[in-house]
């Protein structure tokens, strides 16, 4: 069906992502993913990206008390991390796929509103063969490097689909994107 083109792991839910060669997909996700957030420093309450666009131009450095401080001041008000409870903090599935086909169809119009095209915040970014399509796989399953992903639904705003972790495993760059159903 094609390969991994890029993996990504966004380690704060609205923060910017980096980029991977490899990683080892959980029974919740990537390892990783997702698994802090930011919040109001005095509520505790979480801050996003859908309120806050600012958010996705931090990149988060991995030293949670600096990272704070750098959104307190970029934001303008008093923010921390949170470590995430109960898994990565994930709007619909453990895993975002999107292939450059996608991408491509997005450039041309075809773009689910509320959609950016220029960053898509998928996990996985494929390289399909010929017209393959990752809408066509909702209810399939599929095996990417030693993982199995179980395919679930499209989201509604935004590109690629969305899947489960069936078995656990490990995806790289450059590995072999197969539709076992």
């Amino acid at each position: 069906m094609g390969q991994v083109g890029q993996i990504s792991v966004y380690p704060v839910k609205s923060l910017a992502g980096r980029v991977v060669p490899a990683v080892d997909v959980q029974d919740a996700g990537l390892r990783g993913d997702r698994a802090w957030s930011v919040v109001e420093a005095d509520t505790g309450e979480r801050v996003t990206v859908k309120t806050t666009p600012r958010l996705r131009e931090v990149v988060p450095t991995g030293d949670t008390e600096a990272d704070g401080h750098a959104l307190t001041e970029v934001l303008g008000r008093p923010v921390r991390l949170a470590a995430s409870t109960g898994g990565p903090q994930v709007d619909a599935a453990a895993v975002h796929l999107v292939s450059r086909g996608a991408i491509d169809r997005a450039a041309d119009g075809d773009v689910p509103e509320g959609c950016s095209a220029d960053d898509p915040r998928a996990n996985l970014l494929l390289h399909l063969t010929g017209d393959a399509d990752e809408r066509s796989w909702v209810g399939r399953r599929l095996r990417i490097g030693t993982a199995e992903l179980d395919v679930v639904r499209t989201p509604k705003h935004c590109l690629g689909v969305y899947a489960e972790v069936r078995t656990p495993g490990t995806v790289a760059e450059g590995d072999e994107v197969h539709l076992l159903d």
